[in-house]
């Protein structure tokens, strides 16, 4: 997992409440458990008309938004099924931050394992930022996780709340596989020892 760093990106709009799994990425792309090579699949349902083609009237589709790296959208993110490969499908594309009003708990969850900062704001909050981006399609927020703050040109600043542990994991990178590759040494000497006080179970 990639280690979460301030940055200053483009923040994408998508202006849309009760976004579920489902249209994250659809259920017919659920077909690897690598995490890769689902961002191409992100939205599919919004993103490409019957023919294939780009749809012009998608949000993310947005010249403006290329390169986004932050996206701003309604309450209630994430709900349906508790499907990982949602955050797989949003970090792939390019996406390391979501800010919302609310999150489904599972989505929210699976977030922080995959390198996605979720931040929470209240309903004004998020109202201004959509109407910045608005005016000013392009606009770059910033991103201090370090400090947990985000902030904007046109001067809203969010301190927003973040679990210690989770906070150090997106920081160091670190997802479940690589909280436990820390104890590597303790593991090997725990293996150590089972087999010299029980060496009838590692027989060959």
């Amino acid at each position: 997992m990639k280690k979460y760093e301030k940055h200053t990106s483009v923040a994408a709009l998508m202006n849309r409440s009760n976004v579920d799994t489902d249209q994250i990425i659809a259920k017919q792309f659920l077909k690897k458990v690598e995490r890769t090579g689902f961002g191409q699949h992100l939205f599919h349902d919004w993103r490409y008309l019957d023919d294939g083609a780009a749809n012009p009237e998608f949000e993310l589709n947005n010249p403006n938004f290329a390169g986004a790296r932050i996206l701003v959208t309604g309450d209630n993110f994430g709900c349906g099924s508790s499907r990982e490969h949602a955050p797989w499908a949003i970090e792939d594309y390019g996406f390391n931050t979501i800010v919302s009003t609310s999150y489904a708990d599972i989505f929210y969850n699976n977030c922080f394992k995959n390198g996605i900062l979720p931040i929470v704001v209240n309903e004004a909050t998020l109202k201004a930022m959509m109407a910045e981006i608005s005016a000013a399609e392009g606009v770059e927020f910033t991103v201090d996780l370090e400090h947990q703050s985000l902030t904007t040109p046109g001067g809203i600043e969010v301190k927003f709340d973040i679990d210690g542990f989770r906070k150090n994991n997106l920081l160091n990178g670190l997802d479940d596989i690589g909280l436990t590759l820390q104890q590597t040494d303790r593991i090997a000497e725990y293996e150590s020892g089972h087999k010299e006080r029980f060496p009838w179970l590692w027989a060959s």
